[in-house]
């Protein structure tokens, strides 16, 4: 049991996130896995337009409309880190937003470091209602579509983040805790990114799923996704180190735990509005 612990609480220092490196290309599990997440949900999509006539959307349209969602993650999530948690330094440094470039010993792209999860969840709303008003389909049809596929791909995005050494957790005594390469200080941290995976990913995926097809009330997987998602990730913040230039925002709370709130809200005056206009 010692020699399992040991090994457990040390696994990340022995990780490396490089899988091949030929020359300047480097693949990295940290993208694979995104690239992972995005095949899920596509695949779990698909899977679903074969079997149930009530979404309206040939293949074509569909991977249209994941490809739209896929971009409105990536300028979403960047944007979105950029207002909710860094505002004051990209105010200054504006040209950072877009061009993640290192100039020190030559010109080195460096990747775009800071991505915000809840930005990335307003791009893929946006865009997704852009889509599909230009090609005249149901919005919250397509929402009760693709969202209960959504979280199983959490699953490998947070691997991808463990793997990566990065979004670790507070300090803890117990035996759980790992020691992380890049944390300050020696003390063992809560792999809270192991957390995300295991309760945004599967758990949110088999409630969604579950109760997918029995759900009447059209557009309310949104609803209860933004609620779902919020309330785990709300509890999880608790156990995930805050971002070092924030700190605690308001009563101990973090910015991730007030815009998990915000979340909250949202899904039930959502689910309020759809059960009322419906009703009528």
């Amino acid at each position: 049991m010692a020699e399992f612990l040991y090994w457990w609480q040390h696994l990340p220092e022995h990780m490396d996130p490089i899988i091949i490196e030929i020359g300047s290309f480097r693949l990295q599990y940290y993208g694979l896995m995104y690239i992972v997440a995005f095949a899920i949900t596509y695949g779990l999509a698909y899977h679903r337009i074969r079997r149930d006539d009530r979404f309206q959307i040939n293949v074509e349209k569909l991977q249209g409309l994941i490809t739209a969602m896929i971009l409105g993650l990536i300028v979403g999530a960047r944007l979105g880190y950029v207002l909710f948690y860094n505002f004051s330094y990209y105010l200054h440094h504006p040209l950072e937003i877009i061009l993640p470039f290192e100039f020190s010993g030559g010109i080195r792209f460096t990747g775009i470091t800071g991505m915000s999860y809840h930005g990335g969840l307003i791009g893929v709303i946006v865009a997704a209602v852009i889509f599909v008003r230009k090609n005249r389909l149901d919005f919250f049809r397509m929402t009760d579509l693709i969202v209960p596929c959504i979280p199983l791909g959490y699953t490998f995005g947070r691997l991808g983040n463990f793997i990566n050494g990065e979004l670790y957790g507070r300090v803890t005594t117990h035996p759980i805790g790992m020691f992380f390469p890049f944390a300050p200080g020696p003390g063992r941290r809560h792999p809270s990114q192991l957390y995300e995976a295991f309760l945004e990913g599967i758990v949110l995926f088999i409630a969604l799923w579950v109760v997918k097809n029995r759900i009447t009330t059209r557009g309310a997987m949104l609803a209860l996704y933004l609620m779902g998602y919020g309330l785990v990730r709300f509890f999880i913040e608790y156990a995930r180190q805050p971002d070092a230039h924030l700190g605690f925002i308001f009563l101990s709370l973090s910015m991730g735990q007030l815009l998990c709130m915000a979340m909250i809200l949202a899904g039930g005056l959502l689910l309020v509005c759809l059960k009322n206009i419906q009703k009528h």
